[in-house]
């Protein structure tokens, strides 16, 4: 084994070594900081207020033992941690915070190895974004799905079937005290969302990045077998730091267009997009919204899950997981990459059968072809935006129709359901002022409500635009991430009621019926640049000062790139 890197803080006689193992030894075995053993980090997002995470203490216990019985010494290490569904205004508006502070106390402290603790939607991104800009060893461990709740007999799709249910409750087909009802089943137990929402899409990324072992994502959270593969994991990062096999190691390019079929096999979340953008450009990769299109917009959609398709999560474990569905595409993926293991991706796709075709199809018979994450670009979006066909009306995907805008979040919900709305089903809805400068921090407002007096006639999807994100778990036939965003002066700041807008998603355009001319003769209304309000201090002032656009990972522009393990200064 090489010099551990923690042994420049733990071997010597002098003051400063003193210092740092006389404060570690706590009951710790003598030798535990004598620097040859490998100090192992478990970088752990639990907490009460990340409800999906609130089981991974007791998953970093399995990690730990994992840790000890590999002859390495594990410590907890809690960094921040985003509950997707709790934090206001968008949990968004910190992955970045929360991957420089991960990155500053990965670098800091007397360590040679990670284990990557997440599960709801921003965790996994923010980790691996971490721990790609000082790479060290590392490997994560998804905390998993939860199992499925039913309400009146019928299985409840975490997130999907929130939206499904407001809207009939909207519409009237169910009433305010059913929509209710339906809550204290929604979530049945620790874990994640269980439909194929960002927390599953990016358990599977990290899988197909070769980041976790394999035949990891998606176990459920309950499942005992979870701890059972934590606890490996907790083997596996020591025998990593003998080899030094870090995360520059796996995660190559061609690993990023193994993740994009990936997301696209499995119907995944359009947040898949702006976070591997974001992890991409820490390793100095230059991943681009093109290679989305290229690598992923011809593979078939193959896991009938929710919201795409029927079923969830503890569904696709049972049929034989991701690695059953990823062996169909097998002949799509890179061979080189390798996982944390050590071995490529590929090997692991042999033998891998499929136990229950309803779940995930044959490749011949796919739940729908070609329909990866596709990019749109034109005089609206000319630097890109994207849509999910899997999970739009396929009627929409060639569109034209006059535009309805909301110059914000709250003048849609202000304005939705006002009966006078002149609107049809035939309309466009544009939403802006919600891109990572406008809003800030891009929040998940894309798939809009549709107006009440739409739904009371049986309208069920529209053509909606927006520079926002979408939850993974919603559905529709929505149009995201318009880049420039309105805020940063994109043409979808000077859009009017009105104007006619084309989407035609197997040309990849997307554009206002308005010549080069007009368009440079507009300028935002009075409104518009009123729902932009800059901040003045903290967080927020340093992210929209330095936020980059959707097209690129909403990264902060100092932050792109690595900055290695290195510290050369003491203190003591």
């Amino acid at each position: 084994m090489n010099r551990l890197r923690s042994a420049d803080w733990y071997v010597g006689a002098d003051r400063n070594a003193y210092i740092h193992r006389a404060w570690m030894r706590r009951g710790l075995p003598e030798d535990a900081v004598d620097g040859a053993k490998p100090q192992i980090a478990i970088a752990n997002t639990a907490s009460d207020l990340t409800p999906c995470n609130m089981h991974l203490n007791e998953v970093a216990e399995s990690v730990k033992q994992g840790v000890w019985a590999a002859g390495g010494v594990p410590y907890n290490l809690p960094v921040v941690s985003l509950g997707e569904t709790q934090v206001r205004p968008t949990a968004m508006l910190w992955r970045n915070m929360a991957a420089m502070a991960m990155e500053e106390m990965f670098r800091a402290n007397p360590i040679d190895g990670l284990v990557l603790l997440g599960g709801c939607d921003k965790t996994i991104p923010a980790l691996l974004m971490a721990a790609a800009s000082v790479d060290i060893p590392a490997v994560v461990v998804p905390g998993g799905p939860m199992m499925t709740g039913h309400f009146r007999g019928q299985a409840l799709g975490c997130g999907t079937d929130v939206w499904r249910l407001s809207e009939e409750a909207r519409a009237g087909t169910i009433t305010g005290a059913q929509f209710l009802e339906s809550e204290q089943s929604m979530i049945r137990g620790r874990g994640h969302c269980n439909t194929m929402g960002t927390a599953s899409t990016m358990a599977v990324a990290a899988e197909a990045l070769g980041m976790t072992i394999p035949g990891f994502a998606g176990t459920p959270a309950a499942d005992a077998r979870l701890l059972s593969l934590s606890h490996e994991t907790g083997r596996l990062i020591v025998e990593m730091v003998a080899a030094d096999r870090k995360p520059s190691d796996i995660m190559t390019k061609d690993a990023f267009l193994n993740a994009i079929v990936a997301v696209a096999a499995v119907g995944g979340s359009t947040n898949s997009v702006v976070h591997l953008l974001a992890i991409a450009g820490r390793l100095g990769l230059g991943l681009t919204l093109d290679d989305f299109d290229a690598a992923g917009a011809g593979v078939p959609v193959m896991a009938n899950l929710q919201p795409s398709g029927l079923y969830l999560m503890d569904d696709l474990y049972r049929a034989g997981g991701a690695l059953a569905l990823l062996s169909q595409v097998k002949d799509l993926l890179h061979p080189d990459p390798i996982t944390v293991t050590g071995a490529p991706l590929v090997d692991y796709l042999v033998d891998r059968p499929v136990y229950d075709q309803t779940v995930i199809f044959p490749r011949e018979t796919p739940l729908m072809a070609d329909a990866g994450i596709a990019v749109l670009r034109g005089n609206l979006a000319p630097g890109g935006a994207i849509i999910k066909p899997a999970a739009a009306t396929p009627a929409l995907l060639q569109h034209v129709g006059t535009a309805v805008v909301f110059d914000s979040v709250e003048d849609m919900r202000a304005r939705i359901d006002d009966p006078d709305l002149e609107v049809t089903a035939d309309s466009v809805l544009v939403l802006r002022g919600c891109g990572p400068k406008g809003y800030p921090g891009m929040p998940e407002v894309g798939n809009m409500p549709l107006p009440r007096k739409l739904l009371e006639q049986g309208v069920r999807d529209m053509v909606r635009i927006s520079d926002a994100r979408m939850s993974g778990t919603a559905y529709g036939t929505v149009i995201l991430h318009v880049a420039p965003e309105a805020a940063a002066g994109g043409p979808l700041g000077l859009v009017r009621t009105g104007d006619v807008i084309t989407v035609d998603v197997e040309n990849r355009r997307l554009s206002v019926a308005l010549t080069d001319d007009e368009l440079r003769a507009r300028r935002p209304d009075a409104a518009t640049e009123a729902a932009y309000a800059a901040p003045v201090r903290g967080w927020t002032k340093l992210y929209v000062d330095h936020v980059m656009q959707a097209d690129t990972g909403a990264d902060l522009d100092f932050l792109v790139g690595s900055s290695g393990d290195a510290v050369t200064r003491e203190s003591h």
